[in-house]
């Protein structure tokens, strides 16, 4: 009977930590031999965990308006990049460079964005190594 306690306790705490385990992922979906400029205006900020991530719509070769959705890291270690959940809001103009979806649909993980100050912000996306090609800030 003992045993069969033992069993059922390991079971329930294995358990109880596998959402965590499968709710962790990789950057794998986003092509990092590429990177992409992207000019527009920012449509939506998400400041939350595990990554943040905003919308930008851009200008297609079409012509045409595309909205882009850009990952990025948690807000932790955001904050430690210069971030702030006041950073960037709907309406701002920006530009950001990103590593694309090898997918090609229109997505990606954040580098960097240059705000309309001028401020450059840095930031791992998911996936990343933590190692920014770009300084937290730079005016």
């Amino acid at each position: 009977m003992k045993t069969l306690r033992s069993l059922l306790l390991v079971a329930t705490l294995g358990s109880a930590t596998l959402p965590v385990a499968l709710a962790h992922h990789s950057g794998a979906m986003f092509d990092g031999s590429k990177s992409q400029t992207l000019v527009g205006t920012i449509t939506e900020f998400n400041w939350t965990n595990p990554h943040a991530s905003f919308k930008i719509e851009v200008t297609g070769s079409d012509g045409k308006p595309v909205v882009w959705a850009i990952e990025m890291n948690g807000p932790q270690n955001l904050m430690h990049a210069g971030w702030r959940r006041s950073t960037i809001k709907p309406g701002d103009k920006v530009t950001t460079v990103v590593r694309p979806l090898r997918d090609g649909k229109p997505g990606g993980s954040i580098v960097s964005i240059t705000l309309a100050d001028g401020r450059t912000l840095g930031g791992s996306g998911p996936g990343g190594n933590g190692a920014n090609e770009y300084p937290a800030e730079t005016r």
